[in-house]
């Protein structure tokens, strides 16, 4: 029997990141502007115009939180780049606020010894090029199978990303969100592509929601890491070791949910109670689980003081427990 599993990352690369533990998810951009968690993608990108951007608060308070990592929305359902990417015109340097936020926001982590990652969607309602996304779906049944990405824009996905892995360094997680629309062949190629420019990093392709005990892999594989979206780990604990196809591999899992009940600002959102943050952050690392809380910057660029003092209070009530972070 192999004890280290097939899997491309080593167990002690895994359980390094496992070590982790808790991290901000950060969900910024344009749904940030124009109020749509699924935008269209129609939105001027001059529309995105934070005066107080400060990709720097938004790290030292995952920092002072006891969050040992980020994961940043470099491209969301929209379509926009936080980046100037050099393959569309839909990004910050056209924006109303030129900063490129992937390069800060790397700079920042490095500057705070936190793991950075970046998320980046398939679903783009922008760059179309022919594709039917899931919004084109709706409300029918499963949408995501209803979805169809041409050749042009799997393309263009795969440009980006590996411009992310080769203008940008530093990256340790990978976050692809709606696989499922991707056809295996093509995970795949992402999956390799990670893997040369970025050996050292996880790759999560978001497998969505459930408490972990099934893992879908024809909709989400290739990956080194596994969803719990919106849930917690079954109660009997995280299922790490995995056969896939005659094969068998060691697959962390980690909890993504949000500090209150949006991914992006919205006004009005208050952060959950104290006590069910703590019984979250309990229940996800007692499970065998990393915590991915998203934390969302408001429209002016920053963390809103409630949703930083209710992370502090959360550190806090866990120091009274005995468990620092």
């Amino acid at each position: 029997m192999n004890h280290q599993g097939d899997q491309r990352l080593s167990l002690e690369k895994l359980q390094a990141w496992e070590k982790l533990g808790y991290g901000m998810f950060i969900h910024f951009g344009m749904s940030t502007f124009d109020g749509a968690e699924l935008s269209d993608g129609q939105a001027p990108p001059t529309l995105y115009a934070p005066d107080r951007l400060s990709v720097r608060q938004w790290l030292e308070t995952a920092s002072r939180a006891g969050m040992k990592y980020a994961v940043l929305t470099a491209k969301h359902v929209s379509g926009f780049c936080l980046w100037p990417s050099r393959y569309t015109d839909y990004h910050v340097g056209n924006s109303g606020c030129p900063a490129d936020v992937v390069e800060i926001f790397l700079n920042e982590c490095g500057r705070l010894g936190l793991m950075p990652g970046f998320y980046y969607c398939s679903w783009d309602n922008h760059h179309r090029f022919g594709s039917v996304t899931p919004s084109d779906a709706v409300p029918v049944e499963h949408p995501h199978r209803k979805a169809y990405l041409t050749g042009e824009y799997l393309d263009f996905e795969y440009r980006q990303v590996a411009e992310l892995l080769t203008d940008y360094s530093g990256w340790g997680e990978i976050w692809i969100d709606i696989p499922s629309i991707l056809p295996r062949h093509f995970r795949h190629r992402l999956y390799d592509l990670a893997g040369r420019l970025a050996p050292e990093a996880v790759v999560m392709m978001n497998n969505s929601f459930g408490d972990g005990e099934h893992y879908p892999y024809e909709l989400a594989f290739p990956a080194d890491i596994m969803a719990v979206e919106r849930g917690l780990p079954r109660s009997a604990g995280q299922i790490k070791w995995r056969d896939i196809e005659n094969r068998r591999y060691y697959l962390p899992a980690e909890v993504s949910d949000t500090i209150g009940m949006e991914w992006f600002f919205t006004e009005n959102d208050p952060p959950r109670s104290d006590a069910e943050l703590l019984g979250m952050y309990l229940v996800t690392r007692s499970r065998g689980a990393n915590l991915l809380l998203n934390v969302p910057p408001d429209r002016t660029g920053v963390i809103r003081t409630e949703y930083a003092d209710a992370l502090l209070r959360l550190r806090q009530n866990l120091g009274r427990l005995g468990l620092p972070v």
